[in-house]
C-alpha cells in the first residue's frame, strides 16, 4: 500500500520532494517498469504539500509549485516520447515475454485496444488519464508505427493538460481545506477507483460481446 501512497513517497524524499515527483512522472510514463509508481495521485498531492499548512502537517519543506508546473510536464512529454522511441526501435520483441510481477501482457493488450478503438491522436491524450494504460500506450503507439511528429503534438497535450490540470486541483484542495494531509489516502483510492472505471468498462463490454458457443455444436459432424 506504500507504493500507492503519495504522502509516503514525498516523505521518503523529504527536501528532495519536487525533484523527486519530477522523476517519479518520468518513470511511471516512459518506462514499462514505471508503471506501479503513483501518477495522478501523486500529483494532486504534490499540488498539496506546494501549500506550507500542508507541507508543514507532512513535516516537509513546501514543495515549489512554479517548478513543478514547468519541468513536470517537461518530465511527462519527455518519458512519453522514449517510450514511443522504444517502441518504434525494438518493434513488437519488446513486448514478447512471459508474464511475470512487472509485466502482464493484458496490459499491452489494453493499450493497444483503445489505440485501435479511439485513433492515436485520441488515445495518446485519454490515457493519460488511465493508470496502466498510459505507460503501456507510448511504446504500443510506437510499435504501430504512429507518425513521430503527430505523437509529438498529442503528447505534449495530453502530457500538459494532465499535469497542470492536477497539479493546480492539489493546491487548490491543499490552500482551501483545512487539514487536507489527513484525506490524502482516501482520496487516493478515489482516484484510482475513477481512473479505473473506463478500463473495467471496456472489460465488461468486451465480455458481454463475446458470442457463446451454441449448445449442441459439438455435436454438427455426427
Amino acid at each position: 500500500m506504500e507504493l500507492l501512497d503519495p504522502k509516503w513517497w514525498l516523505g521518503m524524499l523529504g527536501p528532495l520532494a519536487t525533484v523527486g515527483v519530477i522523476a517519479i512522472i518520468f518513470a511511471e510514463t516512459g518506462l514499462l517498469v514505471g508503471f506501479f509508481l503513483p501518477g495522478d495521485s501523486l500529483l494532486v498531492a504534490a499540488g498539496i504539500f506546494s501549500t506550507a499548512a500542508a507541507a508543514q502537517g507532512l513535516g516537509i519543506a513546501p514543495l515549489s509549485l512554479p517548478t513543478l508546473l514547468i519541468f513536470t510536464p517537461v518530465a511527462a512529454v519527455a518519458g512519453a516520447q522514449f517510450g514511443h522511441f522504444l517502441g518504434g526501435r525494438f518493434g513488437r520483441k519488446l513486448f514478447d515475454k512471459p508474464d511475470s510481477r512487472l509485466f502482464k501482457k493484458e496490459h499491452v493488450d489494453k493499450a493497444e485496444h483503445y489505440f485501435e478503438k479511439f485513433g492515436p491522436a485520441k488515445a495518446v491524450v485519454a490515457a493519460r488519464f488511465m493508470p496502466i494504460v498510459r505507460t503501456f500506450m507510448n511504446p504500443v503507439a510506437g510499435v504501430l508505427e504512429m507518425n513521430p511528429r503527430r505523437f509529438f503534438v498529442w503528447n505534449v497535450v495530453g502530457g500538459v493538460v494532465w499535469v497542470e490540470l492536477l497539479l493546480l486541483l492539489g493546491y487548490f484542495l491543499g490552500a482551501k481545506v483545512e487539514n487536507i494531509d489527513k484525506y490524502i489516502l482516501p482520496g487516493v483510492l478515489v482516484i484510482i477507483v475513477l481512473s479505473l472505471i473506463p478500463i473495467v468498462r471496456e472489460v465488461i463490454k468486451s465480455r458481454r460481446a463475446v458470442v457463446p458457443e451454441p449448445k449442441g455444436r459439438h455435436h454438427a459432424g455426427r
